[in-house]
């Protein structure tokens, strides 16, 4: 079958590799129709964690397919069935995933497509536990954003910063893959959205998305702007991915108690923040990685409803460099697909 291999620092190839084999008990085998790419493919790609990991690798955290064949035992499933796949190889064993939150397990084998063998391949053998069955009129290309993207920000909006309808929140990034879709999810529950984006082109687009106030961090204090919309009063929620660029002027844009989320650090790891402002405005700070099986099924029931993912590209497999060197320049609006 054909698989997509990553052989050392961005030495991404189009490669034959043996078909997995057929499912065993509790297990089923997928036929891959899409993959979505996020900025877990772009570190990868760099070599991020090249020591953790053997190569070559098949990379692709996050997918979409339907089950081709399955194993003894499993019940609910057929073949035929779309599903999404969870990016994470986790044990089903510990209180955490026996609890439902997959994303904390005690002894996880490893994210797909960035530690372990992933999804941008022709067939891939996983366990039945694992998938979540696709609803009726939702493609494979959006649901190929359920696993990472909208699941992502399921987890952040509504399992960690508690997001309840009419509140404000500051959706940092408004034209990436996550950005888009929390400016959809918080406005579908009549929140008011405030975002950044880097030139006027996204604005425009932002605002179609829904969002009530659009801010051009090139050429605005983004902190300034939010201080001044809300009469200083701030917003109840900021969802923070870009880092150490934006942490300080995030915290500014915070009401008193109010909520900061973050899932990524793409401007840097690292930053400095004054603890004073932290306890004297008594901001709660979670910090949030991937999503539950059940994020995955909330996010599915939600493109069924009508809260679509907002597609940039979808490149063929051949292409698939050329996909990641789209979402790494961020002239990319939306997420960025390869179809199998």
């Amino acid at each position: 079958m054909r698989a997509l291999q990553l052989f050392g620092d961005r030495d991404l190839r189009l490669t034959e590799v043996e078909s997995p084999p057929p499912p065993g008990p509790g297990e089923v085998r997928l036929r891959i129709r899409a993959v979505g790419l996020n900025f877990i493919d772009v570190w990868g790609f760099r070599g991020m964690a090249f020591a953790k990991r053997k190569m070559p690798l098949i990379v692709g955290a996050e997918a979409a397919g339907e089950i081709e064949s399955v194993g003894e035992g499993v019940t609910g499933l057929a073949v035929g069935t779309r599903v999404v796949p969870y990016g994470a190889l986790t044990c089903g064993q510990c209180r955490a995933c026996r609890e439902g939150r997959d994303n904390l397990c005690e002894d996880v084998g490893g994210v797909m497509g960035f530690h372990i063998d992933g999804f941008a391949r022709e067939l891939v053998t996983m366990p039945a536990r694992l998938v979540v069955p696709v609803p009726d009129g939702v493609e494979d290309a959006e649901a190929a954003c359920a696993g990472i993207a909208f699941g992502t920000v399921q987890h952040m909006l509504f399992d960690n910063a508690k997001l309840e309808p009419g509140e404000s929140v500051l959706v940092h990034a408004g034209g990436s893959g996550i950005g888009t879709a929390a400016i959809r999810m918080a406005k579908a529950i009549g929140c008011t959205v405030f975002t950044t984006v880097g030139d006027d082109e996204k604005g425009a687009k932002a605002a179609e998305l829904g969002a009530d106030h659009v801010i051009n961090y090139r050429t605005e204090r983004f902190e300034g702007e939010v201080r001044r919309l809300t009469k200083r009063k701030g917003v109840d929620v900021v969802f923070e991915h870009v880092g150490a660029d934006t942490w300080n002027g995030s915290l500014l844009c915070l009401k008193r108690g109010g909520r900061l989320v973050t899932c990524g650090s793409t401007s840097g790891p690292s930053t400095t923040m004054n603890l004073m402002q932290l306890f004297q405005q008594q901001y709660r700070i979670t910090g949030s990685f991937g999503c539950s099986l059940a994020n995955i099924r909330q996010s599915l029931d939600k493109m069924a409803q009508g809260i679509r993912p907002v597609v940039d590209t979808v490149y063929p497999m051949a292409e698939f460099t050329e996909g990641l060197e789209r979402l790494e320049s961020r002239k990319v609006f939306g997420k960025i697909l390869v179809s199998l």
